[in-house]
C-alpha cells in the first residue's frame, strides 16, 4: 500500500517524544556545562572554597568623631549576620579560616551640587570603612582596602532628620560591598 506522503499519527507521536527527550537531554547537559565552567560555585553567588568552614569577624572600631553612638556596633552586627545568611560559615570568635577586621575611618557630612545662589543644593553623608581580610587557606585572597558609600538628602533638611534613615542604608551597600570583595571574589 502506498502512503502517499503522509505519516501515521503514532510515527508522529513517537517522534514527539523522541524530540521532547532530546530537548530535555540536551538542556541538562547545557546547564551542567555552564555550572562546571564557572568553577567553584554556589547558589548564593558566592564563590568560596568548601574547604572553608569558620570566619571570624573582629569588631569594627570607630575611629573618626561624629556618628551615633552605636554605628560600630551595628555595622559588626550587620556584617556577621550577612555571613550567616549568606553562606555556609559559621562565626567564630577567634582563628576562623576568614579574619575580617578593620574600623570605620570617616563619617563625613558634605555639601554637594552647588546651586545659582552658591549654596548647596544637597547635603551628602558619606561613610567610610577600612577593612582588612586574611584568607589562612590562600594568602593570595587577603587584602586591606577602603570601602565608602554616600547617601544624599535636601538642603533644606538637616542631618538629624535624616541620619537614622541614611544611616542604615548606607551601612547595608558598605556590607555588601566587603562580602563581594571577600566572598564572591568581585
Amino acid at each position: 500500500m502506498k502512503n502517499n506522503g503522509q505519516v501515521s499519527s503514532s510515527s508522529k507521536q513517537w517522534a514527539v517524544k523522541v524530540g521532547r527527550v532530546g530537548v530535555r537531554i540536551a538542556a541538562y547537559f547545557y546547564c551542567l556545562l555552564l555550572l562546571t565552567s564557572c568553577g567553584v560555585y554556589s547558589f548564593t553567588g558566592t564563590t568560596l572554597s568548601p574547604d572553608l568552614k569558620t570566619i571570624t569577624i573582629n569588631n569594627f572600631s570607630l575611629q573618626t568623631a561624629g556618628g551615633p553612638t552605636n554605628l560600630s556596633l551595628n555595622f559588626n552586627e550587620r556584617l556577621k549576620e550577612y555571613y550567616q545568611r549568606y553562606t555556609n560559615l559559621k562565626v567564630v570568635p577567634n582563628n576562623g579560616d576568614l579574619v575580617l577586621d578593620g574600623s570605620i575611618t570617616n563619617y563625613d557630612l558634605l555639601a554637594v551640587a552647588p546651586t545659582a545662589s552658591d549654596q548647596a543644593g544637597l547635603n551628602r553623608l558619606q561613610i567610610t570603612v577600612q577593612a582588612r581580610f586574611v584568607n589562612n587557606k590562600d594568602e593570595s585572597k587577603n587584602f586591606e582596602q577602603s570601602f565608602s558609600f554616600y547617601q544624599d538628602f535636601p538642603q533644606n533638611q538637616t542631618l538629624t532628620q535624616n541620619e537614622a534613615r541614611l544611616v542604615p542604608r548606607i551601612l547595608d551597600q558598605l556590607v555588601l560591598d566587603i562580602f563581594n570583595k571577600t566572598a564572591a571574589d568581585w
